[in-house]
């Protein structure tokens, strides 16, 4: 249950809770367990960095009538997906061109700029045979076209209202064209830019409207019910219980959270889940929510029905198309070409898989990273029985990680159509096999895309590690469909090798045990305070790792809960910069060989390295690739890359990582953050340890901290229970 401290914890705990910010999605939306020591950069920092988030406020303030959207929705459910309807920025551009091309409506050229072509002439290829990955410009999600007069607009309310005149941008791109005038109809729109908070608006509104506002005001209620469900969204949840709403708007002197929660839900700021029953009082939730009657058929006793939930369109479109979607693809039959293939897997697991998909239309398969090489034997067997299999990474470093003759694209170079088969004349991917490794990272709106680009027939086989964390943005879809149990699940019998692969085996069942490491595979260096912790990492990445494994420093990888405190990436990189490569900063802070983590989109982080800057921008190496970032987003979407966030390091690994836990790091560990920040290294692990007992205890006591999502419940009600392989 997502209480109200948890609806606002994640997001106030991290000074640069921002979609824009390198690791910023993830950082605010799962890393709400790392609290930043520097929380006085929030209101700048987060404001600053995290456009991104809020282009749905305008679409949500713009529906009004409860009845109708009811209507509406359910024949949406009755019918197809409405085209990009709620998504925000490239996502809602892809699944826009994709139905506009199921249709054979026109397509907005503009579309065609984020999603792949209907046809593909350019890129000839064997109709079995998948495209071959290519190394290509990552790019960046472009804010919202604001015209210059509703900057300066803005800029003049703003500036009236007391608010930094910083904000107009946002501000803009938050609300559109018409923002001087909703901010001055209701100044507690201002909350529709990430990093202000509620109290600033309050003084907002004062100063704009005078005695006229007060803490009842409908407005204010209205705009605190979104606001507190896009800070629960950065946490991960697609949804919240509405009685933790209640309370977290009485924590805002809301003097009738219960009347501010139901008219939030009749002017379709946000949606109530089940949606047949409008009553929003406390008690006909509790009666809603209480001990199940004997109405069921046979006299069996009604399911119990859950909480009360509040959400934002955005993720109830995603989740609903999402859950379809699946289903779909789960109710794919059988194919006994694939038996064959099964006889010449290269181990009984692959062999497990391989029979799973070729009498199922959705898999999934759980391991670590040995366990990779199972997906890939399949995908590799289907295109040897003229299968078109496309196997998709998480990232650039994900790819780099498979063998050098697999083929395998990146989900987002898939998505955008920049890499990969491309896609039919339906608008839909020319694949018959999806395998998707790194599977917990994907979030439920870019689930949902690649969901709905698989055409009918298609099998899909999601492969990951359920240890690791969940994903930077909201749901937790890999984690919903294990527990929902809908269809086949295979568990790999391939263990990770090694001491590294033996202690991470122990911390996935909440065990801490000491490992032999003859080879210095896993080194425990421990400190006092933060400071030395500073000192002994540098020290490890640039002399000690290098000398006993033979590698350079750039092959070792930093991991620390967060970006503030005295040990946090922030000073962390400072001192590794100084130390592996001194310079002015004379590019706004970065200097050729500077290793830097650019984030092009929310939720995605690339590694790569300053090559210089220009009037253009500045110019990063990522990859292989070449990578322009405008000057006017360097200080919103580039870091220094030395050391990084477990969030961050997730469906990523290096030869060695060098893990970091100063003492005030100790509210920040999970079993899933130690799980996922020791595991990064394939030769060698570093634990610069300085929390004491929190560590085992975090391990041993902190399982996860849950996410509130619609996914597993519709799942469950769309799929009856699967058989398990055995």
């Amino acid at each position: 249950m997502a209480d109200a401290a948890a609806a606002e914890s994640g997001t106030e705990s991290d000074g640069e809770a921002a979609a824009t910010d390198t690791g910023a999605a993830a950082d605010s939306a799962t890393e709400a367990d790392a609290p930043e020591a520097d929380a006085t950069e929030a209101t700048a920092a987060e404001a600053a960095e995290a456009a991104a988030v809020s282009e749905a406020q305008a679409e949500l303030a713009a529906q009004r009538e409860l009845r109708e959207r009811i209507e509406q929705r359910k024949a949406e459910k009755a019918g197809p997906i409405a085209a990009g309807a709620k998504l925000s920025g490239q996502t809602a551009d892809l699944l826009a061109a994709v139905r506009a091309m199921e249709s054979g409506e026109p397509v907005d050229p503009a579309l065609l700029r984020t999603a792949a072509p209907a046809a593909a002439p350019d890129r000839p290829r064997a109709p079995s045979q998948p495209q071959p990955p290519s190394r290509v410009e990552p790019q960046a999600q472009e804010p919202r076209a604001v015209a210059p007069g509703t900057v300066s607009a803005v800029r003049a309310v703003l500036t009236e209202g007391g608010a930094p005149e910083a904000l107009a941008g946002q501000v803009s791109e938050a609300l559109g064209e018409q923002a001087p005038e909703l901010l001055r109809e209701n100044p507690w729109q201002l909350l529709a830019v990430p990093g202000v908070r509620p109290e600033q608006a309050d003084g907002f509104a004062r100063a704009l409207l005078g005695a006229a506002c007060g803490p009842g005001d409908e407005r204010r209620a209205a705009a605190l019910v979104s606001w507190l469900l896009e800070r629960a969204a950065l946490q991960g949840h697609t949804a919240l219980e509405a009685s933790a709403v209640r309370s977290a708007l009485a924590g805002h002197s809301v003097p009738d959270p219960d009347g501010a929660v139901r008219h939030a839900v009749e002017d379709s700021v946000v949606l109530r889940f089940p949606e047949e029953d409008a009553d929003e009082s406390p008690e006909a939730e509790e009666s809603a929510e209480g001990e199940p009657d004997a109405g069921g058929e046979g006299g069996e006793p009604a399911a119990e029905p859950g909480p009360v939930l509040l959400g934002l369109d955005r993720y109830a479109l995603a989740e609903d198309s999402l859950a379809d979607g699946l289903a779909r693809l789960a109710r794919t039959g059988q194919d006994a070409s694939w038996e064959e293939a099964a006889a010449d897997a290269p181990s009984p697991s692959a062999a497990e898989l391989i029979r799973a998909v070729a009498v199922h239309g959705l898999v999934l398969h759980s391991g670590g990273e040995a366990a990779r090489a199972e997906p890939v034997a399949l995908a590799v067997a289907a295109r040897a029985l003229g299968v078109r299999a496309v196997i998709a990474v998480h990232s650039e470093n994900g790819r780099d990680r498979l063998a050098p003759d697999v083929e395998a694209v990146t989900v987002a170079g898939l998505l955008t159509g920049a890499e990969g088969p491309g896609r039919d004349a339906d608008g839909l991917f020319a694949l018959d096999l999806l395998v998707v490794l790194d599977a917990p990272q994907l979030d439920v709106e870019t689930a949902a895309v690649l969901v709905e680009s698989l055409a009918d027939g298609g099998r899909l086989v999601l492969s990951g590690d359920p240890g690791v964390l969940w994903s930077a943005g909201a749901g937790r879809v890999f984690a919903d469909l294990l527990a929902a149990g809908v269809c086949p699940r295979i568990s790999s019998r391939t263990p990770d090798p090694g001491p590294i692969g033996e202690l991470v085996s122990g911390i996935g069942v909440g065990e801490l045990n000491q490992v032999a490491a003859p080879g210095k595979e896993v080194v425990i260096v421990p400190v006092r305070d933060a400071g030395e912790a500073v000192h002994r990492t540098v020290q490890l990445v640039a002399e000690s790792v290098p000398r006993a494994f033979g590698t350079e420093a750039g092959q070792t990888q930093v991991i620390t809960v967060g970006h503030g405190g005295s040990a946090g990436t922030r000073a962390l990189n400072a001192a590794l910069k100084q130390r592996l490569n001194p310079g002015p900063g004379r590019f706004g802070g970065f200097d050729p060989g500077d290793r830097v983590a650019y984030v092009p989109s929310p939720g995605r982080t690339l590694q790569g390295a300053v090559v210089s800057a220009d009037a253009e921008g500045l110019r990063l190496e990522c990859g292989g690739a070449a990578v322009v970032v405008p000057k006017d987003r360097v200080e919103h979407a580039v870091r220094h890359g030395w050391a990084l966030t477990a969030h961050q390091a997730a469906g990523m690994r290096w030869p060695a990582a060098v893990v970091v836990l100063p003492g005030d790091a100790a509210q920040g560990l999970s079993r899933p953050w130690v799980y996922t920040a020791f595991s990064r290294g394939d030769r060698h692990l570093s634990v610069v340890h300085g929390v004491d007992q929190a560590l085992p205890k975090a391990v041993s006591d902190v399982p996860s901290q849950d996410r509130t999502t619609r996914l597993r419940g519709q799942l469950e009600s769309l799929l009856a229970p699967a058989a398990q392989p055995s």
